[in-house]
């Protein structure tokens, strides 16, 4: 085969040609629009190739062009982020990103979106989302042992809302188990911003060893391009570029821009790749995700500055008839391109042949850094390779950044002083109430790692018990988390984005771990809109504060943006995926207590609480004129610290940050699972009128700890925190907080009722 390419790419000179697209009438127009490319970017296009492009070309360009693979109105600020420690070993730019954990071992993450197509088409978009972002890690030579996914969808009383929720979870459910990977954190919730775009972002980590770390290179002139994988369909054609469209009320006849996921082979193709990669078989390789092929082979040519030949005839197809333009932006799932010497091809087909994966060789490296495609002996593109990898538009778009006055809502909370503590608590629960609708439909401890689970509703933990490790750190664990609160987003940009990267960090810490780096996926609105375009500035720079006081650099991640229907954008929902190392799993602590124990609050000093963007101002369904939590890193390290030193010394049984709904709520998902309750006083609490603020507003850096005996410290202990026993946890109890008193089974059948969708 080698030498039958190499005899078609010497004759190149004289094959034929494809027609060139029509540049006259009002169609030139719509095909322009259709492909997401602006007459300014045409112009472009048009200098790069050096005259009017063929249909096959435009499509090439607007895949490669679009936001989804080329982060054009983002790039320009994503630079501000911080990117390098110690610890990082592969950061952006890469599949994903790699962390060294301990000796060789290495923890490689990433997380990924797939918003439009899970609107579109739930269970394929939710399901093929996991199978992306598997692929992103496992093309590295990481063994995937850890699915999350943070979700977000509108309203429980929008129509679509109920059939939209039991899709993606479904997808979500069905694929990772299929695969026999564990689901172990997420984060979901509910909110009218997301009524007409629903937020599906999955994150996959993996172990890797320090000096088995692959990259997507086409390296060595005559070498082959190999296509290995599930036949190429119709399905997911211009899925990159309508991940980077808006909305409209019409979009449900977007369905065949959806990709449709096969489990079983992606299975089949993870065991297989990690084999090649193990027995040294490939040069390099790459996952065909947006774009499909034409991303996978831009990409890999890019990396090694080479030029590849491609036969499209080549292709594996299981539709008949398919196009040039089809093969090459075909979205179809579970496949991979490979670059392979010719000595070992033969190694190769008898792995891929054991592991029963279709494969074909379908072109060769070339020199010159230009991509020659053919199909049915027409050389359909002839462009240069780097102008479409790197050189894509970049724009600085004007903004406006987000105001950031706020004063103290005085209104708002007169209405607290005058309302029910149980009305409130039980609106609380419902609005954030019990997952196990959702985590029950994951394995989460399938491959015996897991140590903590979804059912804490806090970081997952795993157990990564590894030859790769230093000696003595045979029980060291891996601790991941995702979160964003999006009420404080749209409420503070810049401070919702670095809340979280602090709630994610807060939830590692709880476990007794260390927080290490950051993965991101930023969702917003459009981005031509200079409103959203300041949320994204403020979003990234938040990130960046927050990252740079936490030793957390962000070396993965991904760009969702045009998250907008018949106009309006959601809120800005920059998701953070954080993961951390826990020095001993045999001393990790539970979010949920489990036995009779003393709580204290550990908090700020002198730091008052605050509504803005707050659970209680949802369900109350009111504009809170408040700042969301201040943001307080020395608080948040001294927290961290002590927290550790605590773990090392046994006397956790327990620990959960403070998270939505404040005191009362963070108290009642740690109590309530395992029928816990108890008298607790509310520190600082004068009179009655005071008792709901108390126990609902919301805190940076701030810890709900449960110990088996009572601490004997002085609270000038701390320099920057206070710790307050709250009282003590007693099993089959009714929940007293202050003043306000709440029965157990009410509680339960809240939480119950919640996903009742």
């Amino acid at each position: 085969m080698q030498k039958e390419l190499l005899q078609q790419f010497a004759a190149l000179n004289s094959t034929t040609r494809a027609p060139l697209i029509s540049e006259e009438g009002a169609s030139f127009a719509v095909d322009l629009r259709k492909h997401k490319i602006s007459d300014a970017e045409y112009s472009v296009l048009k200098k790069i190739v050096g005259r009017t492009p063929t249909l096959p070309e435009l499509g090439v360009f607007s895949a490669m062009w679009s936001e989804h693979c080329s982060y054009k109105s983002s790039k320009v600020h994503l630079g501000k982020l911080p990117t390098n420690g110690p610890q990082v070993v592969v950061g952006p730019g890469e599949n994903a990103g790699v962390i060294r954990l301990s000796g060789k071992l290495c923890v490689a993450f990433k997380m990924e979106s797939h918003n439009h197509p899970s609107y579109i088409e739930p269970y394929q978009g939710a399901a093929t989302g996991v199978g992306g972002i598997l692929r992103d890690v496992f093309c590295m030579g990481a063994r995937p042992i850890a699915n999350l996914n943070s979700l977000r969808f509108g309203q429980r009383s929008h129509p679509k809302t109920h059939y939209l929720f039991e899709n993606v979870v479904k997808g979500v459910g069905d694929y990772g188990n299929c695969v026999g990977i564990p689901t172990v954190a997420g984060t979901v919730s509910f909110d009218k911003t997301y009524d007409g775009n629903i937020l599906v972002n999955a994150m996959t980590c993996g172990t890797i060893h320090e000096d088995r770390i692959f990259k997507g290179f086409a390296t060595g002139v005559n070498n082959l391009v190999v296509y290995v994988g599930s036949a190429t369909g119709r399905d997911g054609i211009h899925g990159a570029s309508m991940a980077s469209d808006s909305f409209s009320s019409a979009t449900s006849g977007e369905r065949s821009t959806v990709q449709v996921g096969d489990p079983f082979a992606e299975k089949l193709l993870l065991e297989a790749t990690l084999e090649v990669l193990e027995r040294d078989l490939v040069i390099g390789l790459q996952d065909m995700g947006a774009a499909g092929l034409t991303s996978s082979s831009f990409e890999m040519a890019d990396r090694a500055g080479n030029g590849l030949y491609l036969n499209l005839d080549l292709v594996p197809a299981r539709a008949q008839h398919m196009t040039a333009y089809e093969l090459l932006l075909s979205e179809s799932q579970e496949r991979m391109l490979m670059c392979v010497e010719p000595g070992k091809w033969e190694a190769l087909q008898e792995c891929l042949k054991r592991w029963q994966l279709p494969f074909a060789i379908i072109g060769l490296v070339t020199e010159g850094g230009r991509m020659h495609i053919v199909k049915d002996g027409v050389l359909e593109v002839d462009v240069p390779v780097a102008p479409l990898a790197e050189e894509a538009p970049r724009y600085e778009r004007p903004y406006t950044m987000p105001s950031r006055t706020y004063s103290k809502d005085t209104n708002f909370r007169a209405v607290l002083q005058k309302a029910s503590f149980a009305e409130l608590l039980e609106k609380a629960i419902y609005d954030n109430g019990d997952k196990a609708k959702i985590y029950r439909q994951y394995d989460h401890h399938i491959g015996n790692k897991t140590i903590l689970g979804p059912e804490e509703e806090g970081a997952g933990l795993l157990w990564l018990h590894s030859d790769w490790a230093e000696k003595g750190e045979d029980y060291i664990g891996l601790a991941v988390s995702t979160n964003c609160n999006e009420r404080y987003c749209a409420q503070d940009p810049f401070v919702g984005a670095a809340q979280a990267v602090a709630k994610s960090y807060r939830a590692i810490v709880a476990t007794g771990a260390t927080p290490l780096a950051v993965t991101d996926c930023l969702n917003y609105g459009n981005p031509e809109d200079p409103t959203v375009m300041g949320q994204i500035v403020a979003g990234i720079e938040g990130i960046g504060e927050a990252c740079r006081a936490l030793d957390t650099p962000v070396v993965s991640g991904n760009v969702s943006l045009y998250n907008t229907t018949d106009g309006k954008s959601i809120a800005p929902t920059p998701m953070i995926g954080m993961v951390g190392k826990h020095p001993d799993i045999r001393k990790a602590v539970p979010a949920i207590l489990k036995t009779k124990a003393y709580i204290y609050w550990l908090r700020p000093k002198a730091t008052e609480g605050s509504f803005g963007g707050s659970l209680l101002a949802k369900i109350l369904d009111k504009d809170v004129t408040e700042a969301v939590p201040a943001l307080n890193w020395k608080a948040e390290r001294e927290a961290a610290f002590w927290i550790q030193n605590l773990v090392a010394t046994d006397r956790l049984v327990a620990a959960r940050d403070l998270g939505t709904g404040g005191l009362a709520l963070t108290l009642q998902k740690m109590l309530l699972p395992h029928a816990f309750g108890g008298t607790f006083a509310l520190p600082g609490v004068k009179g009655k009128d005071d008792q709901n603020e108390a126990a609902f507003a919301e805190y940076s850096a701030s810890y709900v700890l449960a110990f088996h005996e009572p601490l004997t410290l002085s609270l000038n202990s701390f320099e920057h925190l206070e710790c307050h026993l709250l009282g003590e946890a007693k099993a089959n109890s009714n929940m007293q907080l202050g003043s306000g008193t709440f029965e157990r089974r009410t509680a339960e059948a809240k939480a119950l009722e919640s996903l009742k969708i």
